[in-house]
């Protein structure tokens, strides 16, 4: 049974050819066009202004050809090259984040996924609905300033690389928080980020089954910020801000990460609720996933946040994790993609994997 995610009008470019894998130059798209490639598709690049010279350093990851926009929100006055490319788009966090949700869930161009669950992703509200109604551990959420009994993290809407987020340990100190946005207050659990690369197909009838599809563990990352760290952060503030220098989580890179053999029943057992729970709530999630959390002394999860796309943090293994090279050598979630789009085709299944 599938989930049926696209208006079938939609697909009707891509009908009787060969689909281009199309994203915006950012992010993760050298992965994701070198995946396509390794797979036989073409691709095209979004690049906002004349395209960036360093693609030529990497011929592999090159696209065949691009798209220029003068900006990202001009994208939707494009919509019909991109149809006339036979394109599917591949959202990740800055194509997302800059076009914004709203005008990204309403491009008339098939897009890898179920474009819904960005409503429920940019929302910090409606994600933690959908996250504790699934069972989910989760830490502690204060709806004013006046509950807060501990250290907190105050967190912006919508995927921003950790921009603006603000670290307080205690009441007292969230008098220094100037918000620019909608926020929330969430306890700051002390242990150790895992931030966990998962991949649902509706589409394959054997592994961990969860629904009527099988969920994939394709790799794990933890995250270097601009100029604030770990187990200090608490103290690092405070002497950062006299210091006049304003603390940062702003994501800079990645560093590659395995979980104890023995804990990771956990972290499936938790893929497994947020997909069985997002079917239920607005047909399901398709492609590529991350649940970020952390791993407390007790061996307890308790899962942040989650995004609900590739990650950044999947650049780390585009020849493979330690975890896809056992389902197939040399697998990045790039190549995923492009293997799920494939079969999809094949099997006369697109409008299962595409919205």
């Amino acid at each position: 049974m599938g989930i049926a995610l696209s208006d079938k009008a939609r697909l009707r470019s891509l009908e009787g050819r060969t689909p281009t894998v199309a994203t915006l130059c950012s992010h993760s798209s050298l992965q994701i066009f070198h995946g396509a490639r390794a797979e036989g598709l073409p691709t095209m690049g979004i690049s906002v202004g004349p395209p960036a010279r360093f693609y030529e350093a990497f011929p592999l990851a090159r696209p065949d050809q691009f798209l220029t926009v003068e900006k990202v929100s001009a994208l939707p006055h494009e919509q019909a090259r991109l149809r006339d490319a036979g394109a599917i788009l591949i959202p990740h966090g800055s194509f997302v984040e800059y076009l914004g949700p709203k005008a990204f869930q309403e491009l008339d161009v098939p897009v890898f996924g179920n474009r819904a669950v960005i409503g429920w992703e940019s929302d910090r509200e409606k994600e933690r609905v959908w996250l504790e109604s699934a069972g989910v551990p989760m830490p502690k959420r204060y709806v004013d300033a006046s509950e807060v009994d501990g250290p907190v993290i105050l967190k912006y809407y919508g995927a921003k690389g950790g921009k603006g987020f603000f670290l307080a340990k205690n009441r007292e100190a969230l008098a220094d928080f100037t918000p620019t946005g909608p926020y929330v207050i969430q306890e700051y659990v002390l242990g150790t980020r895992y931030y966990i690369h998962f991949f649902y197909s509706p589409l394959s009838d054997r592994g961990y089954r969860v629904g009527h599809g099988s969920l994939e563990l394709l790799g794990m990352d933890r995250r270097d910020e601009a100029n604030i760290d770990e187990l200090y952060k608490l103290g690092a503030q405070e002497e950062l801000l006299k210091a006049g220098i304003r603390p940062t989580f702003v994501v800079t890179g990645n560093v590659p990460v395995v979980l104890r053999e023995s804990l990771l029943p956990k972290v499936f057992d938790v893929g497994a609720r947020i997909v069985e729970r997002s079917i239920e709530l607005f047909g399901g999630m398709v492609g590529p996933f991350c649940v970020e959390g952390i791993m407390t002394e007790n061996l307890d999860f308790k899962v942040f946040e989650i995004s609900t796309r590739i990650v950044a943090g999947t650049n780390l293994f585009i020849n493979g994790s330690p975890y896809s090279d056992l389902l197939q050598p040399g697998l990045s979630t790039g190549r995923r993609i492009a293997m799920e789009i494939k079969r999809a085709q094949a099997e006369g299944r697109l409008s299962e994997v595409l919205s």
